[in-house]
């Protein structure tokens, strides 16, 4: 595959209205050459880049195509997304999909529109998913005991077990299972091909999800010996005397009580009129370089995974918990930001150097936390003594920033993310919702003028970056957030396209103590784009801010590897054009994986949480809890516990009643007048939990 040929035929296509005749598109591409040009069409039409309809190309959209990928099947219909951005998902019957099922790629024509929204039929299969999925085994209850798999996504009904393809599964088993189409049956169907066990354990259920999202797991021996090979590298005179020396300086860590990879300190130090903010970063990219298989299995993973059981890193163990992790009283290879900023705490000067220090305290958030609000014992006291004056300035640096971020607009917006607390045998056996705490709040506050101050850095040099990027909410959902924002008796002449980080701030602290606190919360975060990495500077909307970039977390985040890398040759005094030349490919490249990797950590870990949520009620039926109605539907109402699991009442398990969705915010009994509102305190049972679905259901006893 000649890439830069297929570009050149694509582009030239680009700046066409309408379809082209072939061989005028050859001579407009300039490529000349006979089979390169047929070789590019034929892999641009496999890819649903381009139509080829006779002598006449185009693209897709030009020539009534739209390329897309079931995401979804039901068993009469199946849904596609478009690859054209902010196109609706469309309607596909049966009869239509030509065999397609969810994960493949194919190429839709005859696009209708109508008031339930857009229809169209599949022309081909440009490309076959894995066609792999995972599922949990159930069984028919009468004599023939037929295997059915009940799959996790994707199929909105259960798929039939082929004969013999069980694979000695049992009913309630997690299971992985390959499907097919069957074209004289007219019908999906699967076979099992791994058994992970008992659905009933969010442990397998976990297995199951990180292999559904195809996470790696095991790193390559290769990539073992790089990692041990780099681990046992000392630190030569020879290296240190190319960095800043900051052992002598107060340095040290805050992390969670459990955490292993610690890849950020901290310093404050007063100036006469202002702060020097030092923020120390592991230096990660000295010891995963360019090319190497350590670099490759990186890229791979993009991100580490966090399970409540385990952490799958991107990087070994003997780099990420070894040479790379800030253990205190060990001298360290660091990348740091140092940055002065005046009383007002304004960015006024900053500088990224190659360095190495030593912390002198493996600071912990709840230590941290007691020392700030006074609660501190002796022997915490003594332990953070060395760094007791850069913890007082700190905060004082820290609240103002945290002043400052509030009038720019900076959205505060209330995430509830669950701690699981697992017995011996990985059983979840209780549940909260996890605090943040004013040293949380601190290294918060110090790693986003860090990041913003390498974005700005590298904005003002115009080298290639990946930027860490968040959009303006897009009309649509700010119309939907203000009629539901209008429906709980909040202000919202100012939700509208154009809308100031300041206008959505407002109406967060409006909302705030009140019952609706959660619920804006969340619409608000709904309501605008998500956050992504980009090679362009489009700046963050949520942080408002211009500039900014993940540079802080190189153990656990392939852009902020990828970013020290082109920072490091930068400051070594490496030519602006053969960074350019070396990395602008490899910058677009690094912010399109990473996001994409970033979406399936997040959603892994989601469904994980939810199967933990499921298993820790499953020791609970029958038991009864005040809650928060946290959400309505057609169907029912969303319950929240205090320890932040969320669990569904079914309208059909109200008795004697008669109640309908008002589209927005409550459910309402038509019959008696009764009403349940978002942000209403009930009282429920906990009547069911299943862990292979993460759910949880409720039964209403009384509001």
């Amino acid at each position: 595959m000649n890439t830069e040929v297929n570009e050149l035929v694509l582009d030239a296509l680009k700046q066409q209205t309408e379809p082209i005749e072939r061989r005028d598109l050859q001579i407009i591409s300039g490529v000349l050459e006979v089979e390169e040009f047929n070789n590019a069409l034929s892999y641009l039409e496999r890819n649903g880049k381009i139509v080829i309809n006779r002598k006449k190309v185009g693209l897709p959209e030009i020539m009534g195509y739209v390329p897309a990928t079931i995401v979804r099947q039901a068993k009469s219909f199946s849904f596609a997304q478009p690859h054209i951005q902010d196109m609706e998902d469309i309607y596909i019957r049966f009869s239509s999909t030509k065999g397609a099922m969810p994960g493949d790629t194919v190429l839709l024509k005859n696009i209708t529109e109508s008031s339930k929204g857009l229809s169209g039929e599949v022309d081909k299969i440009l490309e076959k998913g894995a066609r792999v999925i995972t599922g949990t085994i159930e069984r028919t209850r009468n004599s023939t005991g037929t295997a059915y798999l009940i799959a996790d996504s994707d199929f909105a009904y259960n798929l039939k077990i082929v004969q013999g393809g069980e694979l000695k599964s049992k009913d309630g088993d997690k299971v992985k299972a390959s499907i097919f189409y069957d074209a004289k049956k007219k019908g999906v169907f699967a076979r099992v091909i791994k058994v992970y066990g008992s659905g009933n354990s969010a442990k397998i259920c976990s297995d199951a999800i990180i292999d559904s999202y195809g996470i790696p797991t095991k790193f390559p021996v290769p990539v073992k010996h790089e990692a041990a090979m780099a681990a046992a590298q000392r630190i030569s005179e020879e290296e240190m005397a190319k960095r800043t020396d900051f052992t002598g300086d107060p340095v040290f860590t805050i992390d969670g009580a459990d955490a292993k990879d610690l890849d950020d300190a901290i310093c404050v130090k007063k100036l006469e009129k202002g702060w020097e903010l030092q923020v120390h970063i592991a230096d990660v990219s000295h010891y995963v370089t360019n090319g190497s298989k350590l670099d490759e299995e990186a890229r791979r993973r993009g991100t580490s995974v966090y399970f409540a059981d385990r952490v799958i890193p991107m990087l070994p163990e003997e780099i990420s918990n070894g040479c790379c992790s800030l253990n205190a009283g060990t001298k360290k290879l660091t990348f740091s930001a140092i940055m002065t900023l005046n009383e007002k705490a304004e960015l006024i000067d900053y500088r990224f150097e190659k360095s190495y220090i030593i912390s002198k305290v493996r600071g912990v958030y709840s230590e941290v936390n007691s020392i700030l609000d006074g609660s501190a014992d002796e022997e915490v006291e003594k332990k953070y003594a060395p760094v007791s004056d850069v913890i007082t300035e700190a905060k004082k640096l820290a609240d103002i920033l945290k002043e400052k971020a509030a009038r720019r607009g900076e959205l505060e917006i209330e995430s509830s993310e669950l701690r699981f607390v697992l017995d011996r045998d990985g059983v979840c056996v209780d549940v909260s919702e996890r605090e943040r705490g004013e040293a949380e709040e601190i290294i918060e506050q110090f790693m986003i003028m860090a990041n913003s101050a390498a974005a700005l850095y590298a904005k003002s040099v115009g080298i290639p970056f990946v930027y860490r990027v968040h959009e303006a909410p897009d009309p649509d959902k700010l119309y939907s957030l203000a009629e539901l924002a209008a429906s709980c008796g909040f202000q919202t002449r100012r939700l509208r396209e154009g809308v100031r980080q300041t206008d959505l701030a407002a109406l967060i602290d409006a909302a705030k103590d009140t019952k609706y606190e959660r619920l804006i919360s969340n619409q608000v975060l709904r309501s605008m784009a998500k956050a992504r990495y980009s090679s362009r500077p489009l700046g963050h909307f949520g942080l408002s801010l211009a500039d900014y970039c993940h540079f802080t977390s190189p153990i656990r985040r392939y852009p902020d590897t990828s970013i020290h890398r082109i920072l490091s040759d930068f400051i070594s005094g490496v030519p602006i054009d053969t960074i350019k030349e070396r990395y602008s490919e490899f910058a677009d490249e690094s912010a399109a994986l990473s996001s994409d990797f970033e979406i399936r950590a997040v959603r892994a870990e989601r469904d994980a949480e939810k199967c933990y949520a499921a298993e820790y009620m499953c020791s609970h039926l029958g038991e009864r809890y005040r809650g928060v109605v946290s959400g309505a539907a057609n169907n029912g109402i969303f319950v929240m516990l205090a320890n932040g699991i969320e669990g569904f009442v079914k309208l059909t398990d109200i008795e004697g009643s008669d109640y309908e969705f008002d589209g927005l915010t409550s459910i309402k009994d038509r019959i008696s007048g009764v009403t349940y509102s978002i942000g209403d305190g009930v009282n429920v049972e906990a009547a069911a939990a299943n862990v292979a679905s993460g759910t949880v259901d409720f039964l209403l006893i009384e509001k």
